[in-house]
């Protein structure tokens, strides 16, 4: 599924027009964004949680020449998917109906 045809099951879900659905989601990831690039986390219970995680700087190998290379550190966003939101998913893949 794509932004667009996720704006349109949000519309056709909650009886929104196609325009408000968009912008409704354009907010919504627009906060999620800006609460993480801040170094907050963004939890929905049930579905999961939004995060920054810090990356040690360390040695790579350049594929090319096999020259070792230095990292550096970053932050970088991370999900961790809810229990719910797993179960389902898990209960799909076997067959299973939650």
């Amino acid at each position: 599924m794509n932004k667009s045809e996720l704006i349109d099951a949000i519309a056709a879900k909650t009886d929104m027009s196609k325009a408000a659905a968009g912008r409704a989601l354009e907010a919504v990831l627009d906060s999620i964004t800006e609460t993480v690039v801040k170094g907050q986390n963004v939890s929905l219970i049930g579905f999961g949680t939004f995060e920054p995680r810090k990356r040690a700087a360390r040695t790579g190998k350049n594929p090319q020449t096999g020259a070792a290379i230095k990292i550096a550190a970053t932050t970088v966003p991370a999900f961790k998917p809810g229990k719910s939101f797993k179960d389902k998913v898990a209960a799909k893949k076997s067959g299973k109906k939650k």
